[in-house]
């Protein structure tokens, strides 16, 4: 059996997400006999999805789910059963006799799995779809037939995944949707399953645009993965969770066998000899070092045989995975800039990763699946030159000559990060001084000793991240100490600006510019800047936006020249 990793899971990104409102038609009808031809579950799509703009939607044949999704639910039910029957079973078996708390666990689980897939039965004999000229439709509902209609030109995506049983049955779950960014946005088309070259043939034909993408014609492998990129795996915030869920793995386990004290027993008489201090050290270390097996794991799960590829139709593809793979299709057409992120371990490492800011893609997807993703944490040179790779810049734009911010800037985070490390502080002290308890106010000069000059390392930190600038059809603004952003926004794809000034950034002289765009975040800062400064980044980003709002000094609007370089981007400081 072939288990290709490019072919397990792919999503793509479409269109303008701004538009997605009001994309599908939804009707409920009660249930009635199937109208048109059932087309056999293996059958490809190609031919309907891709026929002739007069054809009738209703002359595309009604086609079915793959009868072997009986064989996987009753997969995955065997599983639930086992894994809720050893817990009950060992709790029965406190109370009545062996073998009668193992006869109920079969008739449970007798009960549970033929129930199941009667379910199944009822659902893969009322579920039909297809795909028209125009439209692809889907039929579900037993007892009430619900008719979902989705125009395909409002296809943003389609998204085919794949766990371990599926791939073993050559089937994939197919997810057709509109990549709508709203909260009331529809839920998409699911197909579950279908054969993995019929998914496939679904995913080309309806993500098939008019021609390849306008820009040149570098298309190949951009970046693929290096294996020691591996060791940035556990300088994320993820590996103490990591640490944290695992060792509450362990004791719910324990827990169902009634062996929670043993575990607490075997802890403590492992470490009873060694002084409190060592004790405290040697638990924290096992705590990490569990943390560091599950970051290498859950990295390996989602970034194994990773590679970046540009297709010649002008799409982005990202293949990654090792139990379940996935393939990211993403049109260049919807692409507006990159981000490049540095969380702060990551970022002491010299490295860094690539996200798209795309439109079409939903955000609730991008947080979830790590949709937008194109580099894992890299090298930050490597970063650099993919995000350029991806925005076919000649230069690096991530990494510019960037305008520093006012001093006043730096003032504002100073009094923030200390007067945050100071709370502390003066909790313990006055604690110190209500209870007369002399090793409080030790505890508060400690941490203070502590806290005051990271708060003052951080706040630093946090200014020299501050930037702005332009570089070619991009404007690029920087942020962030804990998790530090670089953003490359094309300049077109500005929609408006948002000014915000409170009332000490007016004391300071400061004002914080929003661009406004319809892809990735929705807009993207740049903190802190002086007024006129700002002002002016603004009006030469995108000129004439906000000149209409601007009342200068000598009574017309100045319009800043942009220097540019005829062979090369030139990043310029503003």
């Amino acid at each position: 059996m072939n288990a290709d990793a490019d072919t397990d899971a792919d999503t793509s990104a479409g269109t303008d997400a701004g538009t997605d409102a009001g994309a599908d038609a939804d009707t409920e009808t009660r249930a009635g006999t199937d109208s048109g031809a059932d087309t056999a579950p293996g059958a490809t799509a190609a031919a309907a999805a891709t026929a002739p703009a007069g054809t009738p939607p209703d002359a595309a044949p009604w086609r079915r789910l793959h009868p072997l999704s009986l064989l996987v639910t009753a997969q995955l039910l065997a599983g639930a059963a086992f894994g809720a029957g050893v817990p009950v079973g060992a709790g029965l078996a406190a109370h009545i006799p062996f073998r009668a708390a193992v006869a109920w666990v079969l008739a449970g689980s007798a009960l549970l799995l033929a129930g199941g897939l009667a379910v199944d039965v009822l659902r893969l004999r009322h579920t039909r779809y297809r795909v028209g000229a125009e439209r692809v439709e889907l039929r579900t509902g037993v007892l009430f037939t619900t008719r979902r209609s989705l125009p395909r030109d409002r296809i943003r995506s389609v998204d085919l995944t794949a766990h371990p049983l599926l791939r073993l049955l050559g089937l994939v779950k197919v997810r057709i949707g509109t990549g709508d960014q709203t909260a009331g946005g529809e839920s998409p088309l699911q197909l579950s399953p279908v054969r993995r070259a019929e998914g496939e043939s679904l995913r080309r034909a309806l993500l098939r645009r008019a021609g390849p993408a306008a820009g040149g014609s570098t298309e190949g492998r951009l970046a693929a993965l290096v294996p020691r990129w591996i060791r940035y795996a556990p300088l994320s915030f993820l590996t103490p969770l990591l640490a944290m869920t695992g060792w509450g793995a362990v004791m719910q386990v324990s827990q169902w066998f009634g062996a929670e004290e043993t575990v607490v027993d075997l802890v403590r008489d492992t470490f009873s000899p060694l002084p409190a201090g060592w004790t405290v050290l040697a638990l924290t270390l096992l705590f990490l070092s569990a943390g560091v097996v599950g970051s290498f794991g859950t990295w390996a799960e989602m970034w194994w045989n990773y590679r970046l590829e540009r297709e010649p139709d002008g799409t982005l593809r990202v293949r990654r995975g090792l139990l379940t793979t996935r393939s990211i299709s993403l049109e260049e057409a919807r692409l507006r800039g990159v981000d490049v992120v540095e969380p702060l371990g990551v970022r002491l490492s010299g490295a860094a990763r690539v996200d798209a800011v795309a439109t079409g893609l939903s955000r609730r997807d991008s947080e979830e699946n790590d949709l937008s993703t194109l580099l894992p944490a890299a090298p930050r040179a490597v970063a650099d030159e993919v995000a350029a790779r991806v925005l076919r810049a000649p230069v690096a734009l991530t990494r510019p000559e960037l305008a520093p911010h006012p001093r006043a800037a730096l003032a504002r985070r100073l009094r923030w990060s200390l007067g945050a490390a100071l709370v502390p502080v003066a909790v313990l002290l006055l604690l110190a001084a209500a209870l007369s308890v002399r090793g409080l106010a030790y505890a508060g000069a400690a941490t203070a000793a502590v806290l005051l000059p990271a708060a003052a390392l951080l706040a630093r930190d946090a200014y020299r991240s501050l930037g702005h600038g332009l570089a070619g059809p991009y404007l690029v603004v920087r942020s962030g100490t804990l998790r530090r952003s670089t953003v490359a926004l094309r300049r077109d794809g500005v929609v408006g600006w948002t000014v915000r000034q409170s009332l000490f950034q007016r004391r300071a002289g400061l004002v914080t510019l929003r661009a406004t765009t319809a892809a990735g975040a929705q807009a993207y800062a740049a903190y802190d800047v002086g007024e006129a400064q700002g002002l002016r980044f603004a009006e030469e980003a995108v000129p004439e936006l906000l000149a209409p709002f601007l009342v200068p000094d000598d009574g017309a609007v100045e319009r800043p020249v942009e220097r540019t370089c005829p062979d090369r981007w030139s990043p310029v400081r503003t």
